[in-house]
């Protein structure tokens, strides 16, 4: 039986780069020593790193005035780390699109120095749709501006990001980072965990603008972008297979063709399912049409009982991961970049046989 993985993280990972990491795994270009085994501060790991940060500025077409930071503590962190580093004694402007904006703006209200402003909200709607954020919204004196680009939980994405002036936007980009077109230079700060298009939880991408960098005093060295970015990364021991295993997926989207030629697969993949979605009597989209994530796809069929049966089924039948996450139930297909088009069309194979047996058309 095939098994397609459609968890929204940690997520599937290209098989070559599996199998290549695999073959490596336990001698390592002649090392003698597993990547799990090498100093970060050795010749070895000081290539893989490097290589993972000019493949990625390559990908994304990162501006040289950016430094590519490879930290821990998941996006989570950086939720505190931004107004830390940006924000001690000024306003921070949020847009709150779902749980993990909810998380930031928390995040942020903890510092009692900041200022913090909610200017737009989609949770009167249960953040089915992205709100319309205008430039007369901005206050013109704020640190930044925060968007979630990728809701993950409820499917949602930003199909044009915000004018903001002069503001920085601030993007927690996690979920849908290398599988977009957004522009590097759009953005103050981007930051994504790794564990849904880039490799193993555990790692955290960050791609700070130079002149956001050493604007507030931070006590503490782990905390400070500065202090990360003038140890390239190295100030304490990075997470070093993770970075390893990005600097494969990096290899991979390249010879896949890079971000562009790997979106309109992603794009071929999310027609397939909304499309089907369309055209079925039983299953429904939640997301507002022009709010609707590629990335990830809730769907319902508008009975909590029928949608418990339909997971079940499914999972006997090797789909794993679709039930979707516990605050809005249903279902959720995750189909980041590694997923395969295959998936998506026994799935909606499988869609169509259950609701047939339960009563659709």
């Amino acid at each position: 039986m095939t098994i397609y993985n459609f968890s929204a993280g940690p997520a599937v990972l290209p098989k070559p780069v599996l199998e290549k990491a695999q073959a490596e795994f336990l001698d390592y270009q002649g090392s003698g020593m597993s990547v799990m085994e090498l100093s970060h501060r050795s010749s070895l790991f000081d290539a893989i790193i490097k290589d993972a940060e000019a493949l990625l500025r390559e990908l994304m077409g990162i501006p040289d005035n950016y430094k590519v930071l490879f930290l821990q503590g998941g996006a989570s962190l950086q939720f505190s780390m931004v107004p830390l580093n940006l924000a001690q004694g000024k306003k921070a402007l949020y847009v709150n699109t779902g749980i993990w904006s909810k998380k930031a703006i928390s995040a942020a209200k903890a510092f009692k120095s900041i200022d913090v402003e909610v200017i737009a909200s989609s949770e009167d709607a249960n953040f089915t749709y992205i709100p319309e954020i205008t430039e007369d919204m901005i206050d013109q004196d704020a640190a930044y501006l925060h968007i979630t680009t990728n809701n993950t939980i409820v499917g949602t994405a930003y199909q044009e990001i915000p004018k903001a002036g002069n503001v920085p936007i601030v993007a927690d980009m996690s979920s849908n980072i290398l599988a977009n077109d957004y522009q590097v230079a759009d953005f103050g700060i981007i930051y994504a965990g790794a564990q849904k298009n880039i490799g193993p939880a555990g790692l955290t991408v960050v791609i700070i603008r130079e002149d956001l960098i050493g604007l507030c005093p931070v006590a503490e060295p782990m905390l400070d972008y500065q202090i990360q970015a003038d140890n390239n990364s190295l100030y304490n021991t990075p997470p070093t297979f993770a970075i390893y295993i990005a600097k494969l997926v990096f290899e991979w989207l390249k010879e896949q063709g890079g971000v562009a030629a790997i979106l309109k697969k992603d794009q071929e993949k999310a027609t397939l399912l909304y499309d089907a979605l369309a055209k079925s009597s039983l299953f429904t989209s939640p997301v507002r049409a022009d709010s609707r994530s590629l990335t990830n796809i809730p769907f319902v069929t508008g009975d909590a009982d029928l949608d418990k049966k339909f997971n079940a089924e499914a999972l006997a039948a090797g789909f794993e991961n679709l039930k979707g996450h516990r605050l809005v139930g249903g279902m959720r297909a995750s189909l980041y970049n590694a997923f395969p088009k295959q998936g998506v069309v026994d799935l909606i194979a499988f869609m169509e046989k259950f609701e047939k047996e339960n009563g659709g058309a």
